[in-house]
């Protein structure tokens, strides 16, 4: 979602799943995770309703939050809050009278 309407690159991607699974006591192989991330979305976004939609530029990627229902509930959607008209009634002091 940080990408935004642009979309990230299938190598910019790929190099973050290889940066999630690097270890001190693994290392993977970064063409085999590249090749594997390109064809997952290759693969999941010939869908209209599918996460991934392919963005304008060749190689880019981004969420579908046009069509997608489980997109959509990645998005954090913040409003407002209303004023409440009601006065709020002050704090209960709860804390313990130690020197009373």
């Amino acid at each position: 979602m940080d990408v935004g309407v642009r979309g990230i690159s299938t190598k910019k991607l790929a190099k973050h799943v290889y940066n999630h699974y690097c270890t001190l006591f693994f290392q993977p192989d970064f063409d085999e995770v590249y090749r594997y991330t390109q064809y997952y979305l290759q693969s999941h976004s010939k869908s209209p309703n599918s996460l991934i939609e392919r963005a304008e530029k060749w190689g880019h990627y981004r969420l579908n939050l046009r069509n997608s229902t489980a997109a959509q509930q990645l998005v954090l959607q913040f409003r407002d809050e209303e004023e409440n008209t009601e006065e709020e009634m002050p704090a209960k002091d709860l804390s313990l009278d130690l020197f009373a």
